[in-house]
């Protein structure tokens, strides 16, 4: 069945960690292949700031997304189908991924999942209606009020011809009471049926379907979602909604719903990817991640290092806008092979910063994008090797 819908595409397990669930894999498309554990680079309109197709390249990255939401309004699906497709558009000839568009609707009228673990939360009027049909909302370009449904959704991503597409589904907020949630999460249910039916009516075996587990923090809920997303036609699964409000316990909601994920499909996990999430979401058995954090620390002076190099017990990133790096000669990583590294000085990259020059972003950008390339590549590594484990360690992640 899965064959007939995907031709084009297969996941292939390699090799599994006995200590944990962590797997060594690939992710087969019609437009490269995804070595897994991954990280994928959100290119949210069709550009991952302040890097060209070639530096991404240059970096090894190997997949990246772009959303339907933003893609939809500007510069509009017709368009993008008319000058060849995203691949064509972006000048990106490796995998793409593009997301529902529901995320975005309703992340921009609740507040995202990185506010939620921060303790953010908010509420606009951009989601003026949500019904069984779909969902109204007002665009955040004119304020004019457009829809999104299962069907549009679908049909948006046909046009926009990213390799790996996502079913509609509504991203319920952590404030929702137990009973919205499970409402929404049978509407979605339904919706994401209708993506399939959708996606099935104009398959021409170029893309693939991701459903998404739903459920908010509630085990039954995510039990009863994953069951559904695994016993549908779907060629990967993605965990997406709600995971909690601090850590913690956004990782016992993504081990519970990886309890009951079969595990002979890709595994997304939407909008996470700090070091230590990844970590955490590999030895759990994820295999592909997306999140804008590291190319949007980037854009305020945030350089991704090792533990060592940290300069704040709390961050992943030193911030090379502070005082203390406006002389110092020292690349951002010694270890680092990235070109900022080999050219660069931390000294130099304050001044840029300061100055509000381009090229701070460019550079920061890049070597953010290549560290990241680089831990997936170890992880990798490590997971062959049967060491994933000591990688851990050596991370400071060992209540695995």
């Amino acid at each position: 069945m899965l064959s007939a819908l995907y031709p084009e595409f297969r996941f292939l397990v390699r090799k599994t960690e006995a200590a944990t669930r962590a797997r060594r894999g690939c992710i087969i498309t019609p437009h490269g292949v995804i070595e897994t554990p991954a990280f994928i680079f959100c290119g949210t309109k069709a550009s991952v700031k302040g890097l060209s197709p070639a530096l991404l390249k240059e970096a090894e990255t190997q997949c990246c997304l772009a959303n339907t939401y933003h893609l939809m309004l500007q510069p509009g699906a017709d368009t993008i189908q008319k000058v060849g497709g995203l691949h064509a558009f972006m000048g990106w000839n490796g995998p793409l991924l593009t997301d529902s568009g529901g995320f975005q609707v309703f992340s921009l009228g609740y507040g995202s999942v990185a506010d939620e673990i921060k303790g953010r939360r908010q509420r606009s009027s951009s989601v003026q209606q949500i019904s069984e049909k779909g969902v109204v909302f007002k665009s955040y370009l004119d304020g004019s009020l457009r829809e999104i449904t299962p069907e549009t959704s679908i049909q948006i991503q046909r046009k926009i011809g990213a390799d790996l597409v996502v079913a509609f589904d509504e991203c319920t907020p952590y404030h929702c009471s137990r009973a919205y949630t499970e409402q929404a999460l049978e509407r979605s249910h339904r919706w994401e049926t209708r993506s399939l039916d959708a996606f099935k009516a104009y398959n021409d075996g170029k893309q693939a379907l991701y459903g998404v587990v739903q459920g908010g923090v509630y085990v039954d809920l995510r039990e009863k979602s994953a069951r559904y997303v695994k016993e549908s036609p779907f060629f990967g699964h993605a965990i997406g909604g709600t995971l909690g409000a601090i850590k913690e316990e956004m990782y016992r909601v993504i081990e519970m719903t990886m309890n009951h994920l079969i595990s002979a499909h890709p595994v997304h996990l939407l909008g996470i990817g700090g070091i230590r999430d990844i970590f955490v979401g590999v030895s759990l058995g994820i295999d592909t991640f997306d999140c804008v954090h590291p190319t949007r620390i980037a854009r305020h002076g945030g350089a991704l290092v090792p533990i060592s190099l940290r300069d704040h017990p709390a961050r992943e990133h030193i911030s090379l806008k502070r005082a203390s790096y406006a002389e110092d000669s020292s690349p951002i990583d010694p270890t680092c092979s990235c070109a900022t590294c080999q050219q660069f000085s931390r000294a130099y990259l304050h001044h840029l910063l300061k100055a509000r020059e381009v090229l701070a972003i460019t550079a920061l950008t890049l070597h953010n994008v290549f560290f990241m390339n680089r831990l997936m590549e170890d992880i990798r590594a490590a997971l062959e090797k049967n060491c994933f484990t000591k990688l851990c360690h050596k991370w400071q992640v060992s209540d695995l």
